[in-house]
């Protein structure tokens, strides 16, 4: 029986062998693509993605409910029968059974990252934000650091102070419509942003993005950009804006929150101004406690009491999830991170500032 088994397996094992190989090479193909921005800017990013995203858009923006979180689920479930699967193989000693669904299950990985990369994630590959939308890339000082903290310090008191109860009170419709449009009307630079339709969900995974510490994410296989629905309600509406950067095209996480910012910043809608205004001045502040910290006490000081309690209730709400599957969350997205052209890792997120002051200093905000 066992032999017979065994004598089966090897043309099946052959053939997946060969595939795995094609899959391989092809891997190693788009990897080697890091080495040509230029090529990926003109080819995939400014061509291929468009017609993706448009495709995906058309699919997938109407229906009502995540489908990447079920496809996710679906995943994981699946995973978790064919490891189950392959462990009673190895107990009754089915080695050569064992050894073709090993071999099914790294092929299928290796289709599945060269799907990623396909579908999306070459974005990552694609010329740096700072140089396609013609910003300069200039290295600023403390001066104007603190001076661009300043000014965003006071544009996110002000907005705090605009708020009204009713805009505590928005729905996540409401959320995704006023982000789906300051995503769209994405028109401060030269040459021009522009996105098809650009639309975010809420998490059915929510509670577990809780726990992972994840406030949202994109989903490359389905074009979906998705947000936790549960963290505070003035995150949120930057964060839809962040994930449907992504959805545009913009991989890296420094310009998926800038773009995300200029977006929000520029929108009508007074909570989504506020909350872009509020995740900006918390990354520049940031910035200012490592390069000067008396210029950080000073600018603290500046920040208004409403702002402050916000900024508590959320650090309240993420401490509560604080835990094992948040640190290990951590740790497999910073290497994430920097496999794909971003080496500072999770510090990528602080690297909108570079981006930032170059955007207010082509305006005339600052010298």
């Amino acid at each position: 029986m066992m032999k017979a088994a065994t004598k089966n397996q090897f043309p099946k094992m052959q053939s997946t062998l060969l595939w795995i190989a094609c899959m391989f090479i092809l891997l190693m193909i788009i990897f080697s693509l890091k080495r040509y921005p230029l090529f990926v800017e003109k080819y995939y990013s400014t061509g291929l993605y468009t017609f993706v995203r448009s495709g995906f858009q058309f699919l997938f923006n109407y229906i009502p409910f995540s489908l990447g979180d079920v496809l996710y689920i679906l995943v994981v479930s699946l995973t978790t029968i064919g490891v189950v699967k392959l462990v009673r193989l190895l107990i009754r000693k089915r080695i050569a059974d064992a050894g073709f669904v090993f071999l099914r299950f790294i092929l299928k990985i290796e289709i599945a990252i060269a799907l990623f990369y396909l579908l999306w994630a070459l974005n990552y590959f694609r010329q740096p934000a700072i140089d396609r939308l013609n910003l300069e890339n200039k290295e600023y000082d403390v001066a104007q650091l603190v001076s661009l903290t300043s000014l965003l310090i006071d544009s996110t008191n002000a907005t705090r102070a605009r708020l009204k109860a009713q805009d505590f009170r928005i729905s996540h419709d409401e959320i995704i419509t006023h982000a789906s449009k300051a995503v769209s009307s994405l028109s401060s630079f030269d040459p021009p942003l522009h996105a098809i339709k650009p639309s975010a969900k809420k998490s059915l995974l929510s509670p577990l993005l809780n726990y992972i510490g994840t406030a949202g994410y994109y989903n490359p296989f389905t074009g979906e950009a998705q947000f936790n629905s549960l963290m505070p309600l003035y995150t949120q509406p930057f964060v839809a804006c962040h994930e449907m950067a992504h959805q545009m095209g913009f991989g890296a996480e420094d310009e998926a929150n800038f773009a995300g910012f200029i977006a929000g910043k520029s929108s009508d809608n007074r909570l989504l101004k506020y909350s872009a205004y509020y995740l900006a001045a918390q990354e520049f502040m940031n910035e200012v406690w490592r390069a000067d910290s008396t210029a950080f006490t000073q600018m603290k000081a500046r920040i208004s009491p409403g702002v402050i309690q916000d900024l508590q209730t959320e650090r309240d709400y993420w401490t509560k999830y604080q835990g094992g599957a948040a640190r290990l969350s951590s740790i497999f997205y910073d290497n994430y991170l920097k496999v794909n052209k971003q080496p500072g890792g999770l510090k990528t997120y602080n690297r909108m500032i570079k981006l930032s002051m170059a955007y207010y200093r082509k305006k005339g905000s600052i010298k």
